[in-house]
């Protein structure tokens, strides 16, 4: 294999940056990704022109990333951006990356029979890439996000700016009691659900990303309990609450929603077959 030091082609220059980012499952993947970063070119420009040269400048710049990936920072981090739904998203070391997975919840919750003007919120926003998803889909809907993190939610305004979606507001607090109404027709979340003890939160990406937003708890379930105790003080008559979750909790989350007295529950699967959307309608 022609070495990185002696070739600053774009297909020599992806086959060393492969080559080395072994301990990821995606290195083909994450070695585009960072190389359209450096360049400013989308990913058919590598297909089309395998033997562009870089610059000196951009071959210091590439090898600083694929080192910093080497050592397992997320490629989103690295490039301080990731693709959500039909969106481009900054991201930060302050929230949490956004997840293809996620989708599901966005899909599930665009698929409710609403007003056309209905209030929907999003809590734990983070970036504000579920907000900010479900706001561009349905422009007449007015939708309010809340992080408990001050950061988070500068984040997330950063994010409506950067897509030009005004019918979004942020806020800053802790779940509903952030929420600046009490009636809202929907509320979305995809709250920390792993278990405080979870081996996995040591390994892959999850590594750098903030423990807040990942562990709720010995059994993963802490702020999901507080999320369904608050949400019937701020649904309307009817309302949906809908929360993402790990793919064993499905029957504790139901069970959870039973007793605040949600009715219409159900459980949706992602595309691998796991549980991962469980969903309430809560009347009174």
């Amino acid at each position: 294999m022609t070495s990185f030091q002696n070739s600053g082609r774009v297909d020599d220059l992806l086959g060393w940056a492969a080559g080395l980012l072994t301990d990821s499952d995606t290195a083909r993947l994450d070695a585009e990704v960072l190389l359209c970063h450096i360049l400013q070119k989308d990913r058919s420009f590598l297909f089309t022109w395998p033997e562009h040269e870089l610059n000196e400048q951009q071959l210091s710049d590439f090898r600083l990333l694929v080192a910093q990936r080497q050592k397992g920072t997320p490629v989103a981090y690295l490039t301080g951006e990731r693709d959500f739904w039909t969106l481009k998203l900054s991201v930060s070391p302050a929230t949490l990356i956004p997840r293809p997975d996620t989708e599901l919840l966005v899909e599930q919750a665009l698929a409710k029979e609403l007003p056309e003007n209905a209030t929907v919120a999003d809590l734990g926003t983070g970036t504000g890439a579920i907000a900010l998803a479900l706001a561009s889909e349905q422009r007449q809907w007015t939708v309010v996000g809340a992080d408990k993190f001050g950061d988070a939610v500068k984040l997330a305004e950063q994010n409506a700016r950067r897509n030009n979606i005004k019918n979004v507001s942020f806020y800053q607090g802790n779940w509903c009691k952030a929420l600046p109404d009490d009636n809202y027709h929907m509320i979305v979340s995809n709250p920390p659900y792993i278990c405080c003890d979870d081996e996995h939160l040591s390994q892959g990406d999850v590594r750098f990303e903030p423990e807040t937003a990942l562990a709720s708890g010995i059994d993963g379930l802490d702020d999901i309990r507080t999320i369904i105790q608050q949400a019937i003080t701020r649904l309307q008559n009817g309302g949906w609450l809908l929360l993402e979750h790990g793919y064993h909790q499905a029957k504790a989350i139901q069970q959870l929603m039973r007793q605040a007295g949600f009715c219409r529950i159900s459980t949706i699967q992602d595309l691998s077959g796991h549980d991962r959307v469980t969903q309430g309608q809560y009347s009174f």
